[in-house]
């Protein structure tokens, strides 16, 4: 069956790989870039099955009327994203919006825009192209790290909220993979008080040593994303790269070594015979 898709930041990368993923499986495709001239290849093609809209997903007065020309989507990947990587106290306060904008606003917009039509069907999947860097954090990242932590929240908690309606979200957690990310990381300007510090490490091994450590392949990946698409129960989150899941594991192994260590004091703290308040377990105190 022919579906339409919705793919943001598709000018490269994975979001490119994606795109050609689905027209490659007989969908239609509408991707959203703000150059419209690096699809002009693919445009030539596969014809009417791929639509190009002129997009910045960071103009958020503008997703709306997007949404509302392309109503009937089927499935809504949100993949644009990027990082400005540097010390927190090197960012300036353009750059802290910019990786919020980018990172978390415009996905939360979009979602808005193009929920009420996939509800009205009762049907359609909205994907979040998180990162590794929305589940554990690295010096040199925060506001990216608080973007996409967000964003895993956010995700995590609409999936709740719409799962009644026939939506299924799906979270992808990349690692690294062979695109442009790296060369197109933007660097805060370097401040002699990090030079040295653990900041400082993480911009050296990223500079010398990034593109050697890289792992995933971005068709690869496309692939697999494409792939839980098309599930009838696909996970909440999927964790893509060897990377993505021996830090994943490593973190979690830590966050539970350390929650399980505090078990004694959590519990002290509460009134005698409650348990506190777990909606989800429908015992609300």
């Amino acid at each position: 069956m022919t579906q339409k898709y919705f793919i943001t930041g598709a000018s490269g990368g994975l979001g490119i790989e994606l795109v050609k993923k689905a027209l490659n499986e007989g969908n239609i495709v509408v991707v959203a870039v703000r150059k419209p001239a690096a699809l002009a290849d693919l445009s030539a093609q596969y014809g009417e099955r791929l639509i190009v809209e002129q997009l910045d997903v960071t103009r958020i007065d503008s997703l709306a009327a997007v949404a509302a020309k392309h109503a009937d989507i089927d499935v809504l990947v949100n993949n644009a994203g990027g990082a400005i990587l540097g010390a927190m106290e090197e960012l300036s306060d353009a750059q802290v919006q910019q990786q919020l904008d980018l990172n978390l606003v415009a996905p939360i917009h979009l979602t808005r825009a193009f929920l009420p039509a996939l509800r009205a069907k009762k049907s359609g999947v909205m994907v979040y192209i998180t990162s590794v860097g929305g589940r554990t954090a690295f010096a040199g990242g925060a506001m990216y790290h608080a973007a996409k932590f967000g964003l895993e929240g956010f995700a995590e908690t609409v999936a709740q909220e719409v799962a009644g309606f026939g939506i299924k979200t799906v979270i992808v957690e990349p690692g690294s993979m062979k695109t442009d990310f790296i060369a197109n990381v933007n660097w805060t300007a370097e401040s002699d008080t990090y030079k040295d510090s653990a900041v400082g490490q993480v911009r050296r091994y990223i500079q010398e040593h990034g593109e050697d450590n890289i792992a995933g392949d971005p068709a690869k990946i496309a692939a697999a994303v494409y792939a839980l698409t098309q599930l009838p129960e696909p996970p909440l989150r999927t964790a893509l790269g060897v990377d993505t899941f021996a830090a994943l594991q490593q973190a979690y192994r830590k966050q539970l070594s350390d929650l399980e260590a505090q078990q004694a004091l959590a519990e002290s703290v509460a009134f005698a015979g409650k348990t506190g308040f777990m909606p989800e377990r429908g015992a609300v105190d």
